[in-house]
């Protein structure tokens, strides 16, 4: 049991967030999550009452200085991840504003360790520069996506308390797979495969488990490793692939209609047009359709220099999230989480 560490998680709910708080139980921690009152449990239900709840979010500054209160580790997991030009002013709250609250008040705190959840679309793509690693400097570019400049200022802002004294480390995952809601991120793909999705995009990118994720972001407190960032990507693949390999563990017809940028970019038009005649969401948005057509690779060598740490094959995710879909499937889709070993 570690007795000496408490540990505020936030995003505790959502999807890296709530595999990131089940490893810190299991590992003996004290743990205390920020909530908000809307957000759902189904990923951490069975857990729930190991935890020390306080209702809030990283923009109410009253409930973070409830939530900080003896803390000394954090991991801020909590984000918006949106294409949707309409969400622009909340990822921009809640990304970069929540962030920098965040920050402050751990300076406040004497917080002896934040782990700062990111993300690959932080470091800058750029056409000339397909090829990144924890060096590359963000770069002004059309591919970066609304979401990536948050998360690019959001990092800013934990590099600023950094400098402040603030000991960090940050996470850059790429594009995360395994279970938990079907409706949302890329528990939506399986769903649409399984619906018989016709089409493929052309780009690549690259992919890990969310197990790796949470396992590396416990890591990096266990080992108090500090003023690093880390890419975390188990492997790059075509979405071509991808799409073929979950089709295949579905059991469904695989995709077979390939989209071209001249493609994408009329479909993101008519999926807007049809947005504003029916107002429903978008299924493809201007920037979700220009990152699926970007090829792009990411290096993995720093994160697998961290002694023991390794990451799973690609194929064995997919094959063990497919698995709990189909069982999802025969029960309203119900949310499920991968067995943490």
């Amino acid at each position: 049991m570690t007795t000496d560490r408490k540990v505020l998680i936030t995003g505790a709910t959502g999807f890296i967030g709530a595999y990131t708080l089940r490893l810190l139980l299991k590992r003996g921690y004290a743990v205390r999550a920020l909530r908000r009152r809307t957000s759902p449990l189904d990923l951490v239900r069975d857990v729930a009452d190991q935890v020390e709840w306080v209702e809030g979010d990283v923009t109410d500054l009253f409930a973070l200085e409830e939530a900080f209160q003896g803390v000394t580790h954090v991991c801020h997991c909590a984000a918006v991840v949106s294409f949707r030009s309409s969400d622009e002013r909340r990822m921009m709250r809640v990304n970069v504003e929540g962030t920098a609250n965040m920050v402050n008040f751990a300076l406040d705190a004497g917080v002896r360790h934040f782990v700062h959840v990111s993300s690959i679309a932080a470091l800058g793509r750029a056409p000339n520069r397909p090829q990144l690693d924890e060096t590359c400097a963000w770069v002004d570019s059309p591919t970066n996506t609304r979401y990536a400049i948050s998360k690019y200022l959001s990092e800013q802002e934990v590099w600023r308390a950094h400098a402040e004294g603030l000991p960090i480390a940050i996470v850059s995952p790429a594009m995360v797979l395994g279970s938990g809601f079907w409706n949302v991120g890329t528990g939506r793909i399986f769903q649409q495969i399984y619906r018989g999705m016709k089409l493929y995009p052309m780009g690549q990118n690259g992919f890990v488990d969310v197990r790796d994720v949470a396992q590396f972001i416990v890591l990096l407190l266990e080992r108090g490793i500090q003023s690093e960032r880390y890419i975390l990507s188990a492997q790059d693949m075509l979405f071509r692939d991808l799409f073929f390999q979950i089709a295949d563990a579905l059991g469904v017809r695989r995709p077979f209609i390939k989209v071209t940028p001249f493609l994408a970019e009329i479909g993101w038009r008519l999926e807007w047009l049809k947005s504003q005649l029916l107002g429903a969401d978008p299924l493809l948005t201007r920037d979700s359709a220009r990152a699926s057509m970007g090829r792009f690779s990411y290096s993995n060598a720093k994160s697998l220099s961290v002694g023991g740490f390794a990451y799973r094959p690609i194929e064995q995710t997919i094959q063990e999230t497919a698995a709990q879909f189909l069982e999802a499937a025969k029960n309203g889709f119900a949310p499920k989480v991968l067995p943490m070993e």
